[in-house]
């Protein structure tokens, strides 16, 4: 399975999905012009890894900023996320990273760990 690598700009994350160690990675800003047209191929290739994961697959997510609608998309990513680990294929840990002065970003942690059934670590940087 081919990894899915996409280079961040000013309006979208960088992704950093490696198939064989099952090391997942979305990091920077996430306010592109279209939410869903972006984050469709890291759903489609969820998709296919949830086929033959890793035993453990671990998602980083370090963003500065998200809009309301790529919200939508990471519980979508993360609901993917929690299908994976309800079929006992992959152990799945979050790591939530955030700055140490964003209280709104922990908040969006926390909540989206209320959210799914999935191993959440808050990271404060």
């Amino acid at each position: 399975m081919e990894n899915l690598i996409l280079e961040g700009s000013n309006k979208t994350p960088t992704v950093k999905f490696l198939a064989e160690s099952g090391a997942l990675e979305i990091s920077g800003k996430s306010i592109p012009e279209n939410s869903f047209g972006f984050y469709q191929p890291l759903l489609l290739w969820l998709d296919n890894y949830n086929t033959q994961p890793t035993p453990k697959t671990e998602i980083k997510i370090q963003l500065e900023y998200f809009n309301t609608s790529s919200s939508k998309c990471l519980l979508d990513i993360l609901r993917k996320l929690e299908l994976l680990k309800k079929s006992g294929k992959s152990d799945v840990i979050v790591l939530w990273h955030y700055e140490t002065d964003d209280e709104d970003m922990m908040e969006a942690g926390q909540d989206y760990n209320s959210l799914v059934d999935l191993t959440f670590q808050l990271i404060e940087i």
